[in-house]
């Protein structure tokens, strides 16, 4: 299935002429058009443009699929339409790590309102998901964990952060600034089962012979800081979220860490280097309104 901004790209080096015009009317670098129109040329098995130093030419084959691209593109804005959506206001869809604290989103949002300046869609996911979707097309922009090694898109790290206990803030252990797994042995225990580090979370406890009952099983971390909070048992989390009635002590010899940021697709890349206001009220939001225990990153 070839994606709609492909589309559009080639429609672009058409219009304008060459491929720097055409990237600064879609708005991307160069780079980025040219590794765009290189895919769509690639999963047609044709080559659509012959390239000089003057001017950018359709090739025969070009030729014959600019009408389709061109309906494509007109029959799709129709559809919006006829839906009642805006067509003239840029397309903008971000990916959220789902175990990053949604209320810091929702905040961003409330506060800068992207649905008026965008067509605005909002996705939450794991990793693996949400770089499926990046590397699709489907989404612009994710912010997600970055600094892993591989290098499928562009990144931008906001803020590096570890793990620490959550337990309930009436919790005999409640006052510790650390406290040592063995001391753990007989509590009760929340899994949370999207955690990026739980398979590193279940080795450190069973190489200490800490085996615990676990209580709930839960992919909902607002949900789990509740049932903390509770009483229900205590758990593992990175340091951004927060409770008023659970306390964060350290886990000693825990020393598992993650970054966060921003991961652009070929054709969001820009929006690294020029953050939109989302961009820049979730980023507060991670480094200074709900994460007084990480350690953020420097500029």
């Amino acid at each position: 299935m070839l994606d709609r901004y492909l589309l559009r790209y080639a429609i672009a080096v058409v219009d304008q002429g060459n491929f720097s015009r055409a990237a600064a009317a879609c708005n991307v670098s160069q780079p980025t058009l040219s590794v765009g129109i290189a895919k769509l040329e690639r999963e047609l098995g044709q080559q659509l443009f012959v390239r000089s130093n003057q001017r950018v030419e359709l090739t025969d084959a070009g030729a014959r699929f600019l009408p389709h691209a061109r309906r494509i593109e007109a029959e799709f804005n129709v559809a919006l339409q006829a839906m009642g959506r805006a067509t003239d206001l840029p397309p903008l869809r971000l990916g959220v790590l789902g175990s990053l604290p949604a209320a810091i989103v929702a905040q961003a949002v409330a506060g800068t309102r992207p649905g008026e300046q965008h067509r605005f869609e909002l996705l939450f996911g794991n990793e693996r998901e949400l770089a499926g979707h990046l590397a699709k097309g489907r989404i612009d922009l994710a912010l997600t964990l970055v600094g892993r090694g591989a290098e499928r898109f562009a990144e931008r790290a906001v803020m590096s952060e570890g793990y620490s206990l959550a337990l309930a803030a009436d919790h005999p252990l409640a006052d510790a600034g650390e406290i040592a797994p063995e001391r753990l042995a007989n509590e009760a225990m929340i899994v949370r089962r999207h955690c990026e580090a739980l398979s590193e979370t279940s080795r450190y406890f069973t190489e200490r012979g800490v085996r615990p009952h676990f209580a709930l099983r839960s992919t909902n971390d607002e949900r789990v800081l509740d049932m903390v909070a509770a009483g229900l048992g205590l758990t593992v989390m990175p340091d951004c979220y927060a409770h008023a009635d659970v306390r964060r002590p350290r886990l000693t010899g825990f020393d598992a860490r993650r970054t966060i940021g921003w991961a652009a697709a070929h054709h969001g890349e820009h929006l690294l280097a020029a953050p939109l206001p989302l961009m820049t009220a979730v980023e507060q939001g991670l480094t200074v309104q709900h994460a007084p225990a990480a350690d953020v990153a420097a500029p």
